[in-house]
């Protein structure tokens, strides 16, 4: 089992989802957060603008290794036609 989290803003909450069932993901979690990020240079474009929070969702999913490349596959995918500065960002931890 992979633990993956997922974050994305509130406007990509059907993609997300669209993503984790065609990747065959049997369940998951998600909730609201706000993003904010404080330093210029780390984690560069996880969220909008210094200072201010970006209203986003956490998604916790449990997976399978045979999911997680698919995962990876479709998010790169969405991420590669957006025209926003926002993407859908994914970390992985091994469990």
């Amino acid at each position: 089992m992979k633990l993956l989290l997922i974050t994305a803003i509130e406007e990509f909450e059907k993609d997300v989802i669209n993503i984790l069932k065609n990747s065959k993901v049997r369940s998951f979690t998600y909730q609201s957060v706000k993003g904010f990020k404080n330093d210029k240079n780390e984690m560069k474009n996880w969220f909008g603008k210094d200072d201010i929070a970006v209203d986003s969702l956490l998604f916790t999913v449990f997976s399978e290794y045979n999911c997680v490349d698919s995962i990876y596959k479709n998010i790169n995918e969405f991420n590669s036609k957006q025209q926003t500065v926002s993407h859908i960002h994914i970390v992985t931890i091994n469990s």
